[in-house]
């Protein structure tokens, strides 16, 4: 299979949207081949082409193109779960530093699934002692921590998410911080439904752009965390 990416097929999503519909072992060894040649080996072309970028951002970041390293397992782990299907109707790659909690620091990701696609960067799950620190950063210095987040003022790509608390922790803050100090996990993301860039070259334009958007704001993340 070529090593750069050229774009995901239509198949792709129809993969997804008939493996929902089989989610049973025969049915996916049965149409293994489709999952390598439609998902697995795209994936792994994507994060070819987007190693050198993301090198450039981070160089502690991996870059390797292979399932557990930057691309997720379709299989599901059910031991603690009430939803026994053996496999994801989504997957995605992540550019992380090797860590044991890589999932309480900062990453960037690009999801797939059968209804579209998103991308963005931020926690996975990030601790309560980093959002305490991110909060003490926007209460002691409101206006740096504006200046660090002004752009996204400014533009409709990329949106503030992650799980609020449902009260504010400090009731005398402005609604432009609130939105970021109510936050229990944070991360930036876009949004898509199947468009034309997804099955193209053209994703990958995306996501370096917008990833090298996000760099500045990454390094805020980790210099907080520390």
């Amino acid at each position: 299979m070529s090593t750069t990416f050229t774009g995901f097929s239509p198949h792709s999503l129809a993969f997804f949207e008939e493996l929902a519909a089989n989610n049973a072992k025969p049915w996916f060894e049965a149409h293994r081949d489709e999952y390598e040649e439609f998902l697995l080996e795209p994936l792994k072309a994507l994060v070819n082409d987007l190693a050198g970028p993301m090198l450039a951002i981070d160089p502690g970041l991996i870059t390797i193109p292979a399932v557990d390293r930057t691309i997720s397992r379709i299989y599901r782990d059910t031991r603690f779960s009430r939803n026994k299907s053996p496999y994801k109707t989504c997957l995605w790659i992540t550019f992380k530093r090797p860590s044991p909690d890589w999932k309480t620091a900062p990453c960037f990701f690009f999801e797939i699934r059968a209804e579209g696609y998103r991308y963005g960067m931020g926690f996975y799950s990030a601790t309560r002692e980093t959002m305490d620190t991110l909060r003490h950063f926007i209460e002691t210095e409101p206006d740096r921590f504006r200046e660090e987040v002004g752009w996204l003022g400014g533009q409709e790509l990329f949106t503030v998410a992650g799980e609020c608390y449902k009260r504010p922790l400090n009731a005398t803050l402005p609604d432009d911080l609130q939105e970021w100090h109510r936050r229990k996990n944070l991360f930036l993301v876009c949004n898509r439904q199947p468009d034309g860039r997804l099955f193209t070259r053209g994703i990958v334009e995306d996501l370096q752009t917008g990833f090298e958007r996000l760099a500045p704001l990454y390094h805020l993340l980790w210099r907080l965390r520390g």
